[in-house]
């Protein structure tokens, strides 16, 4: 039987209303519904052409046993990239600011009712290999992380708040002196964690951030 998704526009997003995962759409609704349940919410941001889209959705999201944590554990969301960029943008910054490490796609976000992220990742393997945790036991995990641990949670995304309203465009214009050090100190993130045997940021699984290696470049 098809899920909510068989009401969307988009392609990527029909492509999921097959899975036995109750997904929503993005909305008031799976909000209202995460916030009367006291769920946490799995928003999945996706697009048609990605490749670990595709594996992930065949290994985990077609899978009726790991269907069934999500759809017992989370109030499930998928998200079309190109329909949503906005979306994309503010989730991925804010995979980038809990991870310290780029993101990418699928994007696997895990949010408060109220839409707050507090833990993410990218492509989860249903089981443990690349270094990452098998998607099942992972949502078991994130889901005993948001029943323990609410006030940690809470100062976390106070921190994230506060973060996201400074780099807001319209915020305030501060009259301090601007200096290198922003530039300087993201360098110094970047060296520490390039990849000097494979290439790339961090570990797997990796994606190309071009913008990285030319500012690399450019500060080299």
């Amino acid at each position: 039987m098809p899920n909510r998704l068989a009401r969307e526009t988009s392609p990527y997003l029909q492509q999921h209303a097959g899975n036995p995962v109750d997904w929503h759409a993005w909305g008031e609704e799976a909000l209202a519904r995460a916030r009367e349940e006291d769920k946490p919410i799995l928003l999945s941001v996706g697009y048609s052409a990605c490749h670990w889209c595709h594996v992930m959705a065949h290994e985990s999201f077609e899978d009726p046993a790991v269907a069934e944590v999500m759809n017992r554990l989370f109030v499930n969301v998928k998200v079309d990239r190109e329909e949503r960029p906005d979306l994309d943008q503010i989730y991925q910054l804010a995979h980038q600011m809990l991870a310290q490490r780029p993101g990418g796609w699928p994007l696997t976000m895990f949010l408060t009712p109220d839409g707050a992220p507090f833990f993410g990742g990218t492509y989860f393997p249903k089981e443990p290999r690349y270094n990452l945790p098998g998607f099942p036991q992972l949502l078991e995990r994130v889901a005993q992380l948001y029943r323990d641990h609410r006030e940690e949670i809470g100062r976390q995304n106070d921190t994230l708040l506060a973060t996201f309203e400074r780099m807001h465009p319209g915020a305030p214009a501060h009259h301090s002196e601007l200096t290198a050090a922003p530039i300087d100190a993201a360098l110094r993130s970047l060296k520490t964690s390039f990849d000097s045997r494979y290439g790339g940021f961090g570990g797997a699984p990796k994606f190309p951030h071009p913008a990285e290696l030319e500012f690399c470049l450019r500060r080299s």
